[in-house]
């Protein structure tokens, strides 16, 4: 199934323009607000028109419009009204490139465009002029004394006289005609700047057009009333637009109501694409049955839970997130605490969503569907995010919600403890149903192969609070004192909320702590920006190239040539060829390489990986344990936090458990010593908490 051309669209926005046009409004705001108002800055509004373009290049005019308004009432509030006017100037240029851009024209239609423009705002100006008569005449007025300044200066000087004469006598007539003279100035700015734009923003939106813009959720108009369940699938086939090869194929499936289905395959095998046909989305091949419509995000339709719960959080509170989209009616019936307390965030109803670790955003994203009361309730990997005894509670809620609810659970999972709870569970590979998957490799202990060093990295002390001094103020970390040897795989682990991605931030020197020291062989972490490598929990936020191998060469440097970057691709187990490939393309597998690839290449001294497990099936975890354990025999230092802690257990030399922002407990794995005395172990307790080993 293609996308629907936005020349052929009819019917309001749909979710990917409004979502979209909310970013590039925002977008425009900030930088014709910080133009106008830093001076250092003012070269930003020059940019103003780039994200509107974008918008106007990639869905219909009233996009444009719904995001030309907004960011025009914003910035009049913000900053005033000639702001104001330059965001409706820029969205003017953005909308003449980005239409014409978007519907095959050319250098002409800009042209015959801007000079329908240019008259517009040419009578726009007049026309606000003629009716401020008293702005008009104290604008006059200051053009007039300006000129008769200038006359006087020049007449002290002969030689200079004539000139002050003719600018007096130029600003007369001017003044005389003045509708002629600023009219025509404006339409011929319009369409000058027009005609620039074509070649400088146009460039910018064809640079720009490999970027996804499509919404694979998307589904046509139905008009039936909401009834998503019973839902059979009759040889089903999917593929996306320009793809090779099916994503699904020949599924025969039927979700009843009140059921918990377990959906599993390793990765690239269509379990989300399947989840998007449940949600509503037509199938390519075959069809689709229901008794009504699948009300995706309605009140008793379908909910779906993302990968990436920070994609679905929309309120600034986590009470108001729960509520979010539904009527004043609705939203008072919903009992926000007791959802919240039944996803095991009791008691944070008050706290800003920008605050909460990544599994508690995916808590939260299970409350907010379940506020809809759904009929059908779809989690895609909405576990993954979470700590394992986490992981059980909202398996177990899930598996109560057939019974308590008459909700169908379909849960989309790589841990087959989570799929053992379900009523019946559904096989993917390839795209196909099958009767069983092969069995999942399990990482075998790794044995160390080089002796660690000196400790490279120490942290003495480090505090941090959140909005420090404010009444949001959120404190984090609360004395963590830390040393990591050179050479050192350290495995990190604790509960949701218990600072361990703050205290990666910190390592890496992008979040100064409010208190202690964080030093890199002495030097403060800081000031070592690069040395220190984080990558982030979902990969795909890190990689923004087009390619593999332009991701790997900007990591490395401009000096990174094609020998630099397959090496990196060498050192992750990926094969050279797929430098070429469109970042769009990579599994979830294959972007935690390529950003390891990538951090490879730019050399670093410590990597701190911020759940490198999550969302990879046990195929796909068992090659990046094998890879970390290649990566911590080459002596690079490895700081990884993660809930897998058995997987990881079997690479990592030391664990350090944090809870509510303490170190509690340190347990070593036994590992060779420099002085080659063999294999120890050791154990490291705080003094005020019994001895453990996790």
């Amino acid at each position: 199934m293609t996308d629907t051309p936005a020349a052929q669209l009819r019917g309001p926005l749909r979710p990917i323009e409004l979502a979209t046009a909310a970013v590039m409004a925002g977008l425009t705001v900030g930088l014709i607000t910080v133009g106008s108002l830093v001076p250092m800055a003012a070269a930003l509004q020059l940019v103003a028109a780039v994200p509107l373009g974008l918008l106007a290049h990639r869905y219909r005019l009233r996009a444009l419009v719904t995001a030309t308004i907004a960011a025009t009432l914003v910035t009049f509030v913000a900053a005033g009204i000639m702001p104001a006017l330059g965001v409706l100037g820029a969205a003017t240029l953005a909308g003449i490139i980005g239409t014409v851009k978007r519907r095959g024209g050319g250098l002409p239609t800009v042209l015959a465009w801007s000079v329908v423009a240019g008259i517009s705002w040419s009578l726009f100006t007049v026309g606000t002029l003629l009716l401020f008569s008293r702005t008009r005449q104290l604008f006059f007025d200051a053009i007039r004394n300006t000129a008769e300044g200038i006359e006087k200066l020049a007449a002290r000087q002969p030689q200079l006289e004539p000139l002050g004469r003719m600018t007096a006598e130029a600003t007369d007539a001017v003044l005389r005609w003045w509708w002629l003279y600023i009219g025509g100035s404006v339409a011929l700015g319009v369409i000058t700047s027009a005609v620039i734009s074509w070649f400088v923003l146009g460039s910018v939106l064809d640079r720009l057009a490999w970027l996804p813009g499509s919404d694979r959720l998307d589904a046509p108009a139905d008009d039936r009333p909401i009834a998503p369940l019973p839902v059979s699938l009759h040889e089903v086939g999917y593929r996306y637009d320009g793809a090779s090869t099916e994503a699904l194929s020949g599924i025969e499936l039927t979700i009843r109501p009140a059921e918990f289905v377990a959906v599993v395959g390793h990765n690239g095998s269509g379990k989300s694409t399947l989840t998007r046909v449940l949600a509503g989305r037509p199938p390519t091949t075959g069809t689709v049955v229901r008794p009504g419509s699948a009300g995706l995000g309605e009140l008793g339709g379908t909910a779906l839970v993302l990968q990436r719960p920070e994609s679905q959080t929309l309120g600034v509170s986590v009470a108001d997130d729960v509520v979010w989209g539904l009527s004043a009616e609705l939203a008072a019936e919903v009992d926000v605490d007791g959802l919240l307390a039944e996803v095991g965030l009791a008691g944070m109803g008050a706290r800003e969503t920008a605050a909460l670790s990544g599994g508690q955003q995916q808590r939260l994203a299970v409350a907010a569907a379940l506020a809809r009361r759904p009929a059908l309730l779809i989690a895609d990997e909405a576990t993954s995010m979470i700590d394992p005894d986490g992981r059980r509670d909202l398996v177990a809620l899930l598996a109560e919600l057939p019974r308590r609810h008459g909700t169908a659970v379909v849960l989309v999972t790589h841990h087959e403890a989570d799929a053992a709870a379900a009523d019946r569970v559904i096989h993917l590979a390839n795209g196909r149903m099958v009767e069983h998957l092969a069995s999942w490799p399990q990482p075998a202990r790794d044995q160390r192969r080089r002796p660690m060093g000196a400790p490279i990295l120490e942290l003495s002390g480090v505090r941090h609070t959140y909005h420090r001094g404010t009444p949001w103020e959120a404190p984090a970390l609360h004395g963590v004192d830390l040393s990591v040897r050179q050479g050192e795989a350290l495995l990190i682990v604790g509960g949701n909320g218990s600072g361990k991605s703050t205290l990666a931030w910190i390592m890496a020197g992008l979040v100064d702590p409010s208190e202690g020291r964080a030093t890199l062989r002495g030097a403060p972490v800081a000031r070592k920006i690069g040395d220190i490598a984080l990558a982030f929990q979902h990969s795909r936020l890190q990689l923004q190239k087009q390619t593999v191998g332009a991701e790997i060469a900007d990591w490395g440097g401009r000096a990174t040539g094609s020998g630099a970057v397959g090496q990196a691709l060498d050192a992750v187990g990926l094969d050279r060829t797929l430098a070429a490939r469109s970042i769009e393309e990579l599994s979830g597998g294959q972007a935690k390489r390529v950003v390891l690839a990538a951090m490879v290449a730019s050399r670093p001294q410590v990597v701190v990986l911020d759940e490198p497990l999550a969302g990879l099936d046990p195929q796909g975890r068992a090659e990046i344990v094998e890879l970390l354990a290649r990566l911590r025999d080459s002596g690079l230092t490895l700081i990884v936090i993660s809930h897998d802690v058995a997987d990881m257990a079997a690479v990592c030399d030391r664990t350090v458990h944090l809870d509510t922002g303490v170190i509690v407990e340190t347990a070593r794995q036994p590992v060779a010593t420099a002085a080659g005395r063999g294999p120890i172990w050791r154990l490291d307790n705080p003094p005020h908490k019994e001895p453990g080993i996790r």
